[in-house]
């Protein structure tokens, strides 16, 4: 199996230099309205950095050159200004709780992936995390170019190098939780993976076709599912991935990755052989140091539930029909 990921990698791993924007707009204009580009970025507290990566996009790939049909941000309750400053730089606004509204809303990135395939219109859709520093507008453009130009093609990631901070030291040692769970996870479990380099990366764009028949599970557990999924649904030769240079965003700390590692394990766990559905909640107990000595456990809630495919939606189907 590592030899067919290994065979897969030279053949499915391109740069985003590899295609031309003139190329990708030819190839956008041939598709007709399978060429229509959503761009979604989904933000929770992100008014730092949103305003940025919207205006870059705008001005690239949307005035610049006409590659981008709707640019939109999916608000999952910030508290700050995320949603006033996104709209400032140009992008249309939703709140989570806004789309599907007979549905409660659960907390989770993937979630707001999951109703941002009702809000929005186009047949590929591009993912982008809201708290990228530095964004550079070939984030989309090189995850886009596979599937404007390979008929094949369904899912795409971007690759990157992930500094940790901005000491030279820490240059690569970003995606801790890709190297202690995600890689040995696929490695033991679903080989034909292993070549992809970033499975648990924010930056990817697939066909609506595919992820409207694709579960999604409501948490941290979203790309780890989205990727294994679209592996048994379309199989390798679907799956892409694309060389965007280096991403730099806000680092969490190490209790925050345990719990976001204990949501992958849990969406992994679900989709091996012989096991049934997760819990749709789950406890997690951590520890804080007292300062008068001794430990305090802390029971955090890992948000295991996964939405059902969008196509089994009435709402989204009846809209499809329209």
């Amino acid at each position: 199996m590592l030899e067919e990921a290994e065979e897969w990698l030279s053949r499915r791993s391109w740069t985003a230099a590899d295609r031309s924007l003139r190329r990708l707009l030819d190839a956008k204009a041939a598709a007709g309205p399978a060429g229509s580009v959503s761009v979604v970025l989904p933000a929770l507290n992100e008014e730092a950095t949103v305003g940025t990566i919207v205006e870059a996009l705008r001005r690239d790939l949307m005035e610049t050159v006409p590659l981008i049909d709707e640019l939109m941000v999916v608000d999952s309750g910030s508290t700050d200004r995320t949603g006033e400053v996104a709209a400032a730089a140009g992008a249309k606004v939703v709140h989570r709780d806004e789309i599907l509204p007979r549905m409660p809303t659960v907390p989770g990135k993937g979630e707001v992936l999951w109703r941002s395939l009702m809000a929005t219109s186009g047949e590929i859709i591009c993912y982008v995390d809201a708290d990228l520093r530095e964004f550079d507008s070939c984030f989309v453009s090189g995850i886009l170019g596979p599937l404007l130009t390979e008929p094949d093609v369904h899912l795409v990631k971007a690759m990157y190098d992930r500094p940790l901070g901005d000491a030279p030291s820490g240059a690569h040692q970003g995606g801790r939780v890709t190297e202690l769970v995600a890689r040995p996870l696929l490695n033991l479990h679903w080989p034909q993976l292993a070549g992809v380099v970033q499975p648990l990366g924010g930056e990817y764009a697939a066909r609506r076709s595919l992820l409207e028949q694709l579960p999604f599970p409501v948490g941290y557990g979203v790309e780890l599912g989205l990727l294994i999924d679209t592996l048994h649904l379309a199989g390798l030769n679907a799956v892409g991935q694309v060389d965007v240079g280096v991403r730099k965003h806000r680092h969490q700390d190490g209790q925050a990755l345990g719990r976001m590692a204990a949501a992958i394990m849990r969406t992994a766990q679900s989709r091996l052989p012989g096991n049934g559905p997760v819990p749709v909640q789950q406890g997690m107990m951590q520890f804080e140091r007292l300062a008068e000595g001794g430990f305090s456990p802390l029971t955090h809630t890992i948000h295991t539930e996964e939405r059902p495919p969008m196509a089994t939606i009435p709402e989204y189907a009846a809209r499809q029909a329209a």
